[in-house]
C-alpha cells in the first residue's frame, strides 16, 4: 500500500532530523555548518573537532537509521508481513532524507553516508564487508573520502541486486523491482550530494582528507 510506504518515509525522516553532528557541535559552542566543508556529517566533524567527536557523530547517525528501520518493522510486520522488509528500506531512505535535508536547519544537513552505511549493515549485513574494504582502500590509497563514499554506494547497489537475485534479501520476488528502485535511491542521493566533489575530482582540485583544520569540501 502506498500509505504504508509514505508512513515509513515520514518515520525515517523524523528520526533523520536528529542531527548528531550539529547537536554535538552546539554542546561545544560550535556550529559545524560554519566550519570545514559546511556539512553536518561525521566526516566534517572529524575535521573540525577530531576523531572522538567524529566517531560519536557517526554512531549517532547510524543509530537513528537503524531505529527508524526497527520502528517500521515493528509497526508493520503484523499487518504486512510480506512487505515488512521493503518497508524497512523506505524507513531507511527517509532517515537519509531527514539527515540530508532537515527542515529546521534550512535543509542543510549532511551527505547521508553514515545513514546509508547503517542501512547496509542493518538490512543485509553480508553486504557490509566489501563496502568497508572498498571505502578503506580508496581512502588509504587516494586520501579522498568523497571518492570512497561514492564507490561504496555504487558497490552496495551492485551487491543489493546480486543478493536479491539470489533470493537472500528476504524480499518477496514480486517486490524485488521496487526494492531495487528504493535501493538505487540511496545511491543516487549520495552521488547527488557529492556532485561538487565529483567535479573537483575530475578537475584534480579535490582536497585530501585530514582531521582538524582542513578546508576540504568532502
Amino acid at each position: 500500500m502506498i500509505v504504508s510506504r509514505v508512513i515509513c518515509i515520514v518515520i525515517g525522516y523524523v528520526f533523520g532530523l536528529f542531527q548528531t553532528g550539529y547537536l554535538y557541535g552546539k554542546r561545544r559552542h560550535i556550529d559545524i555548518r560554519q566550519h570545514g566543508s559546511g556539512n553536518a556529517g561525521a566526516t566534517n566533524t572529524v575535521r573540525t573537532m577530531g576523531w572522538k567527536a567524529g566517531l560519536i557523530v557517526f554512531l549517532g547517525d547510524c543509530a537513528k537509521t537503524m531505529l527508524a528501520m526497527l520502528t517500521a518493522w515493528l509497526l508493520f510486520r503484523g499487518r504486512f508481513p510480506q512487505e515488512a522488509r521493503l518497508l524497512e528500506m523506505y524507513a531507511g531512505l527517509g532517515s537519509v532524507l531527514g539527515h540530508n535535508y532537515p527542515f529546521y536547519l534550512k535543509f542543510k544537513g549532511g551527505k547521508g553516508i553514515s545513514c546509508t552505511s547503517a542501512f547496509i549493515l542493518a538490512f543485509y549485513p553480508p553486504m557490509a564487508p566489501l563496502c568497508i574494504a572498498v571505502f578503506a582502500a580508496a581512502v588509504l590509497i587516494t586520501k579522498y573520502v568523497s571518492l570512497g563514499s561514492i564507490l561504496v554506494v555504487v558497490v552496495y547497489f551492485i551487491e543489493l541486486v546480486a543478493f536479491g537475485q539470489m533470493g537472500f534479501l528476504g524480499v518477496e520476488e514480486t517486490l524485488l523491482p521496487e526494492a531495487y528502485a528504493v535501493g538505487a535511491a540511496f545511491s543516487l542521493l549520495a552521488i547527488w550530494r557529492h556532485r561538487g566533489n565529483i567535479g573537483r575530482l575530475i578537475a584534480g582540485t579535490e582536497n585530501k582528507f585530514s582531521s582538524r583544520g582542513t578546508k576540504s569540501q568532502n
